[in-house]
């Protein structure tokens, strides 16, 4: 019991949101950061438009993570919501305050895409 008292007390996580509230929350915020923590050729293929890219997959993932501004609002998918749901956790630990999860990935997003 004191374990997930003491989870549930000091243990923040990423918040889950379906596609239409992801996109009408995003977009309300006038200092969000779309996040993108797919691989390259996948990001490549198709993406959120003004996504920034930055691979869960990468070595250097949690450095480049770190250097980001802790303050802003950051809006993560990947392809189906699993990698993000673990990259936006791993932030949260870092000290980012407001991480939001796109739950059904890219497959289940019904706004705006762009490709290469």
């Amino acid at each position: 019991m004191a374990i997930f008292g003491t989870f549930f007390q000091s243990g923040k996580t990423v918040v889950n949101l379906d596609s239409l509230t992801f996109e009408s929350q995003m977009k309300s915020e006038n200092d969000s950061v779309l996040l993108d923590v797919r691989t390259e050729d996948e990001f490549y293929e198709e993406r959120i438009p003004n996504s920034k890219l930055i691979n869960l997959m990468d070595p250097e993932f949690q450095t480049k993570i770190s250097n980001l501004d802790k303050s802003k609002s950051y809006y993560v998918y990947c392809r189906s919501g699993n990698r993000s749901y673990h990259a936006g956790n791993m932030m949260m630990k870092m000290g980012f305050e407001k991480v939001y999860n796109l739950a059904s990935g890219i497959i289940g997003w019904h706004g705006e895409t762009e490709s290469e």
